[in-house]
């Protein structure tokens, strides 16, 4: 199944309970006015859009209206999809081009790090690549030996130091190892306790120092690791971490698992964050490359139907509507 056809899958939820809110209030106005606009942007924030963007998306439809002389509300999610995919712009993919690529991953507890790393460790080795993990989660107590089930499994090597350890030495040791073993990919897994954030962005700190003198001529990735389920405690916890950490990256986790998918554009709107990997369910090739235009296309593929026109369509989603099961 290609992309397109994950993330379409992926979301459903967000189709059916956000999109279809939005294409409701278009259906229920004969002509475009203020009342119409108070509606879209009220929708918009109830589903997780966010304050920021669900304005701006507003006020860059209230130009297009008026420049383009538009008067049917039918044209307006026609609008809508093209501001949002002004907004999400190009894709940026991981940068690979130095040797050991480091890939830092950061993010609270729960939201998806080890699974993400563990994916990553066996894609990359499916590709041929030669990987090495550096377990920097020091704190948790069963974060080193979870990491360590992960590598065996995708059949890569993993640095690791006793609980407690400092976790700046276990990645200086580990930048060594992948010189040493001339490895193509180093993935750092970090502590996510939030709770603790002095500590937590003081670690985040002392490890960012270390990569940067021990591997200036790496190329470095910090990817933080996102709950799509979370809406916009997500974008919350991004705005937390990067005040300490350089992301370059975000990974949406469970985003067939929520209905809030509208974080994506949250995300990239008021962070200016690359959404770069998303996870459209459990299978080990179930994290993939982000796919904006794909994105764009699937979230708003017939929200132009009115609601009749769309009722065979919302009955084959009504039925798959169990919970996600982390």
């Amino acid at each position: 199944m290609g992309f397109f056809s994950k993330i379409k899958e992926g979301l459903k939820k967000t189709k059916e309970s956000f999109m279809n809110k939005i294409n409701k209030v278009v259906n229920s106005f004969t002509k475009i006015d203020e009342e119409l606009f108070e509606q879209l942007e009220e929708a918009m924030i109830m589903g997780d859009m966010g304050v920021e963007t669900s304005e701006e998306i507003c006020t860059r439809l209230r130009k297009l209206i008026k420049e383009r002389g538009v008067t049917d509300p039918a044209m307006i999610m026609e609008l809508i999809q093209e501001i949002v995919a002004d907004m999400m712009g190009d894709d940026i993919g991981i940068d690979m081009s130095g040797k050991p690529a480091i890939i830092m991953v950061i993010g609270v507890n729960g939201a998806g790090k080890t699974t993400t790393i563990g994916k990553l460790c066996h894609q990359y080795k499916q590709e041929g690549k030669k990987v090495i993990v550096a377990a920097a989660d020091t704190f948790r107590a069963a974060a080193i030996d979870q990491l360590q089930v992960w590598t065996e499994r995708a059949g890569v090597d993993i640095v690791k130091h006793s609980e407690g350890s400092d976790p700046g030495a276990v990645v200086y040791d580990a930048i060594d190892a992948a010189k040493a073993r001339n490895c193509d990919v180093l993935i750092v897994d970090t502590a996510g306790r939030l709770h603790n954030k002095k500590n937590l962005m003081d670690e985040l700190a002392k490890i960012n120092r270390i990569m940067e003198s021990k591997a200036e001529e790496c190329s470095k990735e910090v990817l933080l690791v996102l709950d799509a389920t979370t809406g916009q405690n997500a974008v919350n916890q991004a705005k937390l971490f990067s005040e300490t950490a350089n992301i370059t990256g975000i990974v949406l986790t469970k985003l067939d698992g929520t209905a809030k998918g509208g974080i994506v554009i949250s995300i990239k709107n008021e962070l200016g964050i690359p959404v770069k990997l998303v996870g459209v369910g459990e299978k080990i090739d179930d994290l993939q490359p982000f796919d904006s235009r794909s994105f764009v296309t699937a979230l708003f593929e017939n929200t132009g139907k009115t609601e009749s026109e769309s009722s065979d369509s919302d009955s084959e989603i009504s039925g798959e509507e169990e919970e996600y099961e982390d």
